[in-house]
């Protein structure tokens, strides 16, 4: 958010869980398409938003189990809980104005008396969140006797069924709408409120984002019954809200491209990503630069001179680079290390992605880029605190030139005298 100098062009607006992230995708294929997608053309003028029904907990463990961007606001627990930025500072605002008639205690004091509901575990319980398991042959009937039990008690609540199985109770000022209202009327007043916002789901808990008012909407292709269910009785025909017939974050692209947002072909999707590398800017350079350095040792580019040459012409010769173990080396030796690990990868899982990408200009023509490059190999992921001083070419200013590279290791994600790390 800190880059935002006005309105958001876009606010992407997203459920995790087989929206933005595909559990039945082993690959993360679409989730890195959306990546590259991101991080090259929207980071530096867009905001990316997670809305999950996840608890901080168990929100914090999917990070470490999926290759997902850090958003520039995470809404959890079902829209009780909003936080900002990479270390999640909560909206102490957000969670005042949801203690209006909700008193945790009496909630679990009437849902006792309802042996059909199940306590899920407790890192999903929070201050303003009660969560059950209920079968779904028993919902509708126990939602209803719930509510009226409140309501006699002074409650004003809102239960929500999701997934076919997960029964959530919350004040009913919130919910995943309510929270993005409330977002959008902060952003707003802040000045940076986005131009265009596009919100993304797939399940019942996922239908109140698709109610705020001048929203797009896009309900991937693997939607559950549930939500399809309120489309057709509350959106059906709507111009503003798409059934993709993309799954998860590919259904996010499609609609992109379907309302006309901004670029929706994703770096990843262009086949020779060095020879096609005319770069807006220096996020989008970075992005084409380690998509290159994926394939080259997965070998699916060809080893040729010409590849060779033009990575030498990308590398300045008189830079140095400081290696994450602190290393200091002329940046020139790293183009003969990068040759030589053709096809290295080849036939194991290996993927590169970028995250968190800042840029600033430091002289005409000179940027500073400032990001997080992960790396997985096999079981292991490594990630690097990045810094790269890019120059624009002389001869062609969509063009740069990395002139000196400055590498740190993020906290458990490296050791520091691991000499395997290339970049």
């Amino acid at each position: 958010m800190d880059q935002l100098n006005g309105s958001a062009n876009l606010m992407i607006v997203s459920d995790l869980d087989f929206t933005m992230v595909d559990h039945d995708d082993p690959e993360n294929l679409a989730l890195l398409r959306f990546n590259a997608l991101w991080e090259a053309y929207y980071c530096h003028n867009s905001l990316l938003v997670f809305s999950t029904g996840r608890s901080p907990t168990i929100y914090c463990e999917l990070r470490k189990q999926k290759p997902l961007l850090t958003p520039d606001i995470t809404i959890m627990s079902v829209g009780t809980e909003i936080t900002y930025g990479e270390s999640m500072v909560p909206d102490d605002r957000w969670e005042h104005y949801l203690n209006h008639k909700w008193n945790r205690d009496i909630v679990l004091e009437e849902t006792a008396r309802l042996p059909e509901l199940v306590l899920q575990s407790e890192t999903e319980q929070r201050p303003h969140k009660v969560s059950f398991y209920l079968d779904k042959t028993k919902a509708s009937k126990v939602m209803q006797t719930l509510s009226r039990c409140l309501e006699k008690r002074g409650l004003d609540v809102k239960i929500i069924y999701s997934n076919g199985i997960a029964l959530d109770i919350l004040p009913q000022a919130a919910g995943k709408g309510q929270a993005l209202e409330f977002l959008l009327g902060k952003l707003k007043a802040d000045g940076s409120g986005p131009l265009n916002t596009l919100v993304c789901g797939d399940s019942g808990n996922d239908a109140e984002l698709f109610t705020v008012p001048g929203v797009y909407g896009v309900m991937v292709s693997n939607a559950q019954e549930e939500l399809l269910q309120w489309y057709a009785e509350n959106a059906a025909g709507s111009p503003k809200l798409i059934h993709a017939t993309e799954r998860c974050a590919d259904g996010i692209i499609q609609a992109i491209s379907k309302f006309s947002l901004g670029p929706n072909v994703s770096p990843r999707d262009i086949r020779d990503s060095m020879y096609n590398r005319k770069s807006l800017r220096p996020c989008h350079e970075v992005v084409m630069f380690y998509l290159f350095y994926e394939r080259w040792r997965r070998a699916e580019v060809e080893n040729s001179e010409e590849y060779v040459q033009y990575l030498k012409s990308i590398i300045h010769s008189t830079g140095n680079f400081v290696h994450p173990s602190g290393v200091d080396q002329p940046i020139h030796q790293l183009t003969d290390t990068i040759v030589n690990l053709f096809g290295d990868k080849q036939g194991v899982e290996f993927r590169v992605w970028v995250d968190r990408i800042s840029t600033s200009m430091v002289s005409s023509g000179s940027w500073l880029v400032k990001f997080d490059k992960w790396e997985l190999s096999g079981n292991e992921l490594r990630c690097c605190s990045t810094k790269v001083l890019v120059n624009s070419k002389i001869d062609a200013e969509d063009q740069f030139t990395w002139m000196h590279i400055h590498q740190t290791w993020v906290d458990g994600f490296g050791e520091k005298d691991d000499m395997s790390w290339v970049i």
